[in-house]
């Protein structure tokens, strides 16, 4: 048999759209045969059009490189004959194989007709845990070369390259999981059904080893590997800076003292051996992260004790495990146990998944991660969903198979949880995040005992973390997506299924499910009067006090029908008695449940449960009423009734975060530590949130002034009063002071705002006067995708800018020449109306004491800070921090903010004389460079 010939094909155009006029710039197409490089043809293709400015920034081709290039007609011929009798390949099939086929269109030749591998699908299926499946950075992750990205002849060879490797993956799985990937691949976009069977057909002509793997039935899972007992090394803490100094010179030759690190070092060896309490407050620059590892690694280890680790997201929790940890070893000298601890709904329940597996009405999204989930099942040693990187509407079958939360579970050999509390006896460090503890409280079987000391990394974020945990969020959509799931008799969805088959025997009556019927009828109606009655209420509430799309409203100043309100949550109590009488005579009638039907009457019991949920939310949410608690609802006028939320949070944590660390404190040491704890005039603001008593030592470590040489802060004392002015024009000179900074820093900017009307005002301005026209522009509730799809889209070009809220800046990290500036619209107070805040405010007021000092001022601040703190994250980074609002100069508290910066130098300066400025030190800044280049 002729083996398989593959066209693998990479454009470079000036756009996305061939419709609208975009065209190529260069194309590469690299021919495969028997998994060897054959043939290869690039050009670059003049598009009869200059090339934009950021895609010339992308790809690093220029209208010079093209002026010669001959068009795409004069090509189009031989490139067509390439690709017959191959299989076109490409890294996102749907862009380079739809664009060509546009350009042969034009060029007046027959469409191309062939089948297609798209490696983009490939590879989310063979490496299910890659964190992005661009090409560059898989490339880099795979050890497969690629000198320039997103040049068409570098980026067609490294996918050739990238194919050939998957095929490789592919013979590495085990025969079941072959299997099972060629069987349900023919839902896929892609014709990968083809190289699927291949893989098989070789496999089974093969020896196969197995020996890495267990099976749970058909699923093959890699067998947990058994972990050698660490030879404990003694160790003991250098006490002297010199100890520090020798110690640390030993693995990293060049390695800088840092006075400040050191002090930290201290503070935290001699807290965890007096078994006390201390806050740090540890700035960027100071290597915090070394800082505690190493007096933690050494005290646990001395005492043969653990000390957990705790931090905010999974993003610093990977960090510490795959970077910070490995480094500490490295400069101790030995192996340290680690276990990483996470939440019981972190982690898969392999029982529920091959359940799911046989359901074959599966979707696109839930298809491709059923193949994702089966090929990390036989890589994964934790079982931890993270590990997962899966597409928007794969998360829906990730939380249908995370384990439950529930005590009655049994256990099995498969259970990754019990594996991981088993593993974290015998740990010397358990890291673990901020929920996973504060979950601790409503634990049945507690699980960090035997503890000897804590750290409390990104300590400011333990209070977001305990309200996350505390809050109820009733979404509407949500809701009517659980309706759909259920149906009536007359959809094909679940209670029609599930109806057919249970009166298949005859033995549950028809009457009983009428019944069950009648009741999912009723609830839906009163549903839909309960969401009636919110929008009039909430649309009387708020007559006189639009301001924007977004309407908001306490739940206590609505005039809601409560007795409605109870109706709805009795009815669907009801409903979920009956659908649970209708599970339990199914299975008491039938006396062996056909496999298919089996799977119908788990995915009944999976959505009784989710009912269940909702149930008690509704319940928590609309009918308990309490001080402790803001509710509120949440509507935007575009999107009524779809839009409505109604948010319940926690207003105060003080006795929620005592209560679990009140017993701690008896017996062990506590360390909270951050790079933001404090506010001038007010060090204690976190740690009395936090509970912490005033007599815990707080310890401020600040990094030398010399660490922040790199920036600069200005102040445009020429910008309007915002009272003086209508919002029409304020928001002309914001657009203008914007545009012209970014101009002059060349992009990577940050552009922060308070309110959410303003920044799309601006942004909308700013697009329309086409003033960055050649800079690529994302903003937060603007352009689509998530806080973490922004920021990437943001990194990808050099020439770019971000826009976002108070909400966007906690936790966000850029580093290196990721970032040259940071502009702050307005200082970052809370809005007076956002009702979490105001809900504060109120009970300060209440008590006379004042919520601008005491709360607004200080969360300001930390914002601010938070803010800088974003712009210059290493000794060689430079960057400027600009604040266009007047009040940092005009008001008596603007100097607040000042001093909460580092020892830097702030100038005052109107718009022109800073532009000029900018362009001075960065002209300075690069002949600088260029001296040090040229020695």
């Amino acid at each position: 048999m002729e083996s398989q010939k593959y066209a693998i094909v990479d454009l470079e155009t000036t756009g996305h759209s061939q419709a609208t006029g975009d065209r190529m710039i260069q194309i590469a197409i690299v021919i495969m045969k028997d998994w060897c490089i054959e043939k290869t043809f690039t050009s670059f293709i003049h598009p009869g059009k200059p090339i934009p400015l950021f895609i010339q920034d992308l790809t690093n081709i220029t209208d010079a490189d093209v002026k010669d290039a001959l068009p795409f007609e004069a090509h189009a011929d031989y490139i067509y004959e390439l690709l017959q009798d191959a299989v076109f390949v490409a890294h996102n099939t749907d862009f380079d194989l739809s664009f060509l086929q546009a350009e042969f269109k034009r060029a007046g030749m027959p469409k191309w007709n062939g089948k297609k591998i798209d490696t983009v699908e490939l590879v989310k299926i063979l490496f299910p845990n890659s964190l992005s499946y661009k090409l560059g950075d898989l490339a880099a992750d795979l050890n497969i070369p690629l000198a320039n990205a997103h040049r068409a002849d570098d980026d067609a060879k490294a996918c050739a390259l990238l194919l050939k490797r998957c095929w490789e993956e592919l013979l590495t799985l085990p025969l079941s999981t072959l299997e099972q990937l060629h069987k349900k691949s023919f839902q896929l976009k892609t014709n990968l059904s083809q190289l699927f069977f291949e893989a098989l057909q070789l496999r089974r002509n093969q020896v196969s080893d197995d020996s890495n793997f267990v099976y749970y039935k058909k699923i093959a899972l890699r067998k947990q590997s058994t972990k050698k007992k660490i030879k404990q090394k003694e160790l003991s803490y250098p006490a002297s800076n010199e100890e520090k100094l020798t110690l640390l010179n030993k693995r990293f030759p060049n390695f800088e003292e840092r006075p400040e690190q050191f002090q930290m070092m201290d503070g935290i060896w001699r807290n965890l051996n007096n078994k006390s309490e201390i806050l740090i407050e540890a700035s960027t620059g100071i290597g915090k992260t070394i800082g505690y590892l190493i007096p933690a690694i050494i005290y646990a280890k001395q005492n043969k004790g653990k000390v957990c680790i705790s931090t905010y997201t999974s993003h610093l929790l990977e960090q510490l495990l795959s970077n910070e940890i490995p480094k500490a070893e490295n400069i101790l000298g030995i192996q340290i146990n680690v276990t990483r601890l996470k939440g019981k709904q972190n982690y898969i329940d392999v029982s529920v998944f091959e359940q799911l597996m046989k359901t074959t009405d599966s979707s696109y999204d839930e298809t491709l991660t059923i193949l994702q989930v089966l090929v990390w099942l036989t890589k994964t040693e934790t079982g931890d969903l993270s590990e997962l990187n899966v597409s928007g509407g794969g998360q829906l079958f990730i939380d249908k198979i995370r384990k439950s939360s529930s005590k009655h579970q049994k256990k099995n050999r498969f259970d990754y949880y019990e594996r991981a509390i088993e593993e974290s006896k015998d740990a010397d460090i358990i890291v673990t995040n901020h929920s996973m503890l504060i979950a601790e409280l409503v634990r049945h079987e507690p699980i960090f005992h035997q503890i000897e000391g804590w750290i409390i990394d990104e300590a400011h974020q333990f209070i977001q973390a305990a309200v996350n945990r505390d809050e109820s969020i009733f979404s509407f959509t949500n809701w009517k997506y659980l309706f759909g799931q259920i149906g009536l008799s007359t959809d094909n969805q679940l209670f029609s299924v599930f109806q057919k088959i249970a009166l298949k025997k005859q033995r549950v009556p028809l009457s009983f499910f009428h019944q069950l019927e009648k009741n999912f009828i009723r609830l839906g109606e009163l549903f839909d009067k309960a969401m009636q009655e919110i929008m009039v209420s909430i649309k009387e509430s708020t007559r006189n006090t639009i301001t924007d799309t977004k309407q908001t409203a306490f739940l206590s100043e609505l005039s809601l029908n409560n007795e409605l309100l109870r109706n709805v949550s009795d009815v669907m109590q009801s409903w979920i008695d009956l659908a649970e009488q209708a599970a339990v005579i199914f299975k008491n009638d039938v006396e062996q449940i056909a496999p298919e039907h089996q799977v119908i009457l788990e995915q009944w019991e999976y959505w009784i449960r989710e009912f269940k949920v909702k149930l008690s939310e509704w319940e928590e949410i609309f009918l308990k009423d309490s001080e402790d608690y803001s509710t509120w609802i949440e509507v935007d006028r575009r999107n009524v009734p779809g839009s409505i939320r109604v948010l319940k949070k926690p207003i105060n944590l003080t006795t929620t975060i005592r209560q679990l660390f009140d017993p701690i404190r008896k017996n062990n040491a506590i360390i909270w530590t951050s790079g933001t704890l404090t506010v001038p005039n007010n060090d204690r603001f976190i740690a009395n949130q936090l509970g912490i008593h005033h007599e815990v030592p707080l310890l401020k470590l600040q990094a030398p002034t010399d660490y922040y040489k790199g920036a600069r802060v200005f102040i445009v004392n020429d910008m309007p009063d915002i009272q003086a002015v209508s919002q029409t024009d304020y928001i002309e000179s914001v657009a203008l002071a914007i545009t012209r900074s970014v101009r002059t820093t060349e992009g990577r900017c940050f552009v922060l705002f308070t309110s959410q009307d303003m920044l799309r005002k601006t942004v909308e301005l700013i697009q329309e006067s086409e003033l960055l026209h050649d800079y690529m522009l994302f903003a937060q509730g603007v352009t689509s995708g998530s806080r973490m799809r922004l920021l990437k889209s943001f990194q990808k070009f050099s020439h770019s800018v971000l826009f976002g809220t108070n909400s966007f800046w906690e936790g966000v990290d850029v580093p290196g020449e990721g970032l040259s500036s940071v502009i702050v619209v307005r200082l970052p107070f809370s809005a007076p109306e956002e009702p979490s805040f105001k809900a504060k405010s109120q009970i300060l007021q209440q008590q006379g004491r004042n919520a601008f000092t005491e709360l607004s001022l200080p969360e300001a601040i930390l914002r601010f800070k938070q803010g800088f703190g974003r712009l210059i994250r290493s000794s060689q980074d430079k960057g400027v921090f600009i604040v266009l609002d007047r009040r940092i100069e005009t008001k008596s508290y603007g100097v607040e903010f000042l001093r909460a910066l580092p020892n830097i130098s702030v100038h005052k300066l109107p718009l022109q004389d800073m532009v000029l400025e900018i362009e001075h030190w960065y002209n300075i800044k690069d002949e600088e460079r260029k001296q040090v280049d040229k020695k």
